[in-house]
């Protein structure tokens, strides 16, 4: 008799789904749970957190995002690298920062409106600590107080595909100046 054991993906969204499962956004939560076991276990990301609820007023966000530490910095701004380079900083050098991830599926259709709801109700570093996890409130990496960054709000637009291929893009907060080659 053969017995299949759930996969550990399935067991994690088992785990991580919300208690009441009349839920309507169910599909939503189980998505942020696959982007994050993405993130975790195929990115090597650290201190992910899901969040349903803007962490200052506490106001639902519009689907669930994530916050989470990658283990190299995602992005950075042109000001910054012209920078580094003159004062000889290599990237590896500087800290990484708190990003806010989106979980998307490829199906969904997404217009500026949608985007500009989210950037909207999220803040400019992802702020940590509201699911007592011992982290201070505003505590952006762990290190120290959150702080703001060149180019104002960004996150990364996670976008599932039917064969569970997982997409990341920058998308930013209006008009960003490019980067120097």
């Amino acid at each position: 008799m053969d017995i299949r054991q759930p996969s550990a993906l399935t067991s994690f969204i088992e785990v991580s789904k919300p208690t009441d499962a009349s839920d309507p956004t169910l599909r939503q939560h189980a998505l942020a749970a696959q982007v994050l076991h993405n993130l975790q276990y195929q990115h090597d990301w650290t201190a992910l957190q899901i969040h349903t609820r803007n962490p200052t007023d506490h106001q639902s966000l519009p689907k669930p995002l994530i916050s989470g530490l990658p283990p190299h910095r995602i992005y950075v701004h042109p000001d910054e690298q012209i920078d580094m380079l003159k004062q000889n900083i290599q990237e590896k050098d500087i800290p990484v920062e708190r990003e806010w991830v989106l979980p998307t599926h490829l199906r969904e259709k997404w217009s500026l409106r949608k985007f500009a709801d989210v950037f909207d109700r999220i803040t400019e570093v992802p702020l940590v600590g509201e699911m007592g996890n011992g982290e201070k409130l505003g505590d952006s990496t762990g290190l120290g107080q959150a702080k703001s960054r060149r180019g104002g709000k960004r996150l990364l637009l996670a976008t599932v595909g039917d064969d569970s291929t997982v997409v990341y893009y920058v998308v930013h907060d209006g008009i960003v100046k490019p980067r120097q080659n």
